[in-house]
């Protein structure tokens, strides 16, 4: 007996994502200015192996979220509070892989007043509804630093299961 398991195409593509909390905009350079005084805080860059320590830092994490979408490997955000627009960090489809219908999402990072305001979790939830339901990805992983406890707690806490350490 033939069957037909035709999987329809990925469709990554860049749009905003909107919360009860949270809006999730495509990132772009024009928004520098407004994540500088966010992601200006040394202590939201313990665990990523690419701190942003100057503006210049920025602009360059910026510009290589933007390579990574032109290449489709990547579809960065710009988070913002969903009632005011306010910037409070950012966060990404990464490691892109049409063939495999997976990416992960990372590269997320919240300002210190938003931990624990539920921003970071709503983040998630649009993040994978998207990614099931619009892009059609099959699976979605999260990857984050082993000693990083609070992330790795908050992940299993939306449903996440814990596949190993790298």
């Amino acid at each position: 007996m033939d069957h037909d398991f035709a999987t329809p195409p990925l469709r990554v593509e860049p749009v905003t994502l909107t919360g009860e909390h949270v809006r999730l905009e495509p990132l772009a350079e024009s928004h520098l200015d407004e994540l500088w005084p966010v992601a200006s805080e040394a202590s939201l860059w313990r665990w990523i192996p690419y701190p942003i320590r100057t503006r210049d830092d920025l602009r360059a994490y910026i510009g290589m979220a933007r390579e990574g979408r032109a290449a489709g490997h990547m579809l960065p955000f710009i988070t913002r509070l969903a009632s005011t627009g306010q910037a409070i960090g950012s966060s990404r489809f990464g490691n892109i892989v049409p063939a495999d219908y997976r990416a992960e999402i990372g590269w997320t990072w919240l300002g210190r007043p938003w931990w624990g305001t539920g921003a970071n979790i709503e983040t998630k939830y649009l993040l994978l509804e998207n990614a099931f339901e619009r892009c059609g990805l099959m699976r979605v992983e999260f990857k984050t630093d082993a000693r990083n406890l609070r992330v790795r707690g908050a992940l299993l806490g939306i449903g996440g299961t814990f596949e190993g350490i790298f």
